[in-house]
């Protein structure tokens, strides 16, 4: 019940994580990534631990296909989990257990790994990583949501889809960009491109404020311009 990529701007070392499922508030369990360190998603019938683990098996030197490994030797019903990762060298790797729901498959490229379940068919994850690939140049956000739209053209789930999200890491600790639609009867991946398209402009400027807000911007609201 979910499609989804990880991937690696070549250009800036940026992760990048866009996700989108029937389900609720499916980036809130299923997200994650480290700056410099690499982007996982973990989804089907989701363990949010397996994300966590993943990306601290990279930290400590391992690569995405040992960290998958690691994780599925260790953790308990990987039967049911879907699991993707992306590492600091751009390799990729994935864990689809054979109770992973309905069609589901995987496609990858360069610096990009895309995956799915209960998709409307099997072609959904090539057309995502073909999204991301052919929009070179762009912001690494900006090609995440080219990669979702062209997956939700050729099909995307085989339902509506009702939450998305996409998370973007850059050098610092937390997440630079966490963006979030976690329920909406319209089309979740529009709200995410709606706001990115407002947060893309302000994004080094809040982590200014977080690091010396001295020499951060106004924020140019009413009683701050």
């Amino acid at each position: 019940m979910t499609f989804s990529l990880v991937a690696r701007c070549a250009d800036t070392g940026m992760f990048g994580i866009a996700i989108s499922s029937s389900s609720p508030a499916v980036a809130a369990r299923c997200a994650y990534t480290r700056a410099g360190v690499g982007a996982v998603a973990s989804q089907n019938i989701t363990d949010p631990r397996l994300g966590p683990a993943a990306l601290d098996l990279m930290q400590g030197g391992k690569s995405a296909p040992d960290a998958i490994a690691g994780i599925t030797g260790q953790a308990q019903f990987m039967d049911y989990r879907q699991v993707l990762a992306i590492d600091a060298t751009g390799a990729t790797a994935i864990h689809s257990g054979p109770n992973s729901l309905g069609i589901w498959t995987d496609a990858s490229g360069r610096d990009v790994l895309s995956a799915g379940n209960l998709l409307a068919n099997d072609a959904v994850p090539q057309a995502i990583v073909d999204g991301f690939v052919n929009s070179t140049g762009g912001h690494l956000g900006d090609r995440l949501i080219a990669a979702m739209r062209a997956g939700l053209a050729a099909g995307g789930e085989a339902g509506p889809v009702h939450s998305a999200g996409m998370q973007l890491c850059d050098k610092v600790a937390w997440p630079v960009a966490d963006l979030r639609c976690d329920w909406t009867e319209d089309c979740p991946i529009e709200a995410i491109s709606a706001a990115w398209e407002v947060y893309k402009p302000q994004m080094a400027a809040y982590v200014q404020r977080a690091l010396d807000p001295r020499e951060a911007p106004s924020y140019g609201v009413p009683g701050d311009e």
